[in-house]
């Protein structure tokens, strides 16, 4: 009687010298895909950031073509850019906000609106900190 035995296992293909491709098994220990998704305020602030640097170098005049690029309005686009104007502390916690498992993320951009429009960043650090809070 012969037993059939059947092994799973994942594994990518590196190139090798002279264009030779081998396949290469993956470690699981060392699975760098990470579980769960990013928060979307979180990809939010990383665009307000990268249209931010395409307007800095002058590879986009304006809003207005930003907005065309994206496909949303001009608005939208103010509404996102706003992010910048949060204290660089507040950026970099919105960008290292933990994954969410499941459902929606806590920390919306309509929440961020109001507390970007402020210009002292001790008032917005105050209004950050009681809007994680009431999110706790």
């Amino acid at each position: 009687m012969t037993e059939t035995v059947t092994i799973t296992t994942q594994f990518h293909f590196a190139t090798r010298a002279k264009g030779q491709r081998v396949a290469v098994q993956a470690d699981p220990a060392k699975d760098p895909s990470p579980v769960g998704r990013v928060p979307r305020i979180s990809r939010l602030m990383a665009l307000a950031i990268r249209f931010e640097t395409l307007l800095a170098s002058g590879e986009f005049l304006d809003y207005r073509e930003l907005a065309i690029l994206s496909h949303v309005t001009r608005a939208r686009i103010t509404q996102i850019m706003n992010l910048n104007l949060l204290a660089p502390d507040i950026q970099e916690e919105i960008l290292f906000l933990p994954r969410i498992m499941d459902g929606r993320g806590e920390v919306h951009l309509r929440q961020l609106q109001e507390i970007s429009l402020i210009p002292d960043w001790g008032k917005q650090r105050r209004m950050w900190g009681k809007l994680l809070h009431e999110q706790a």
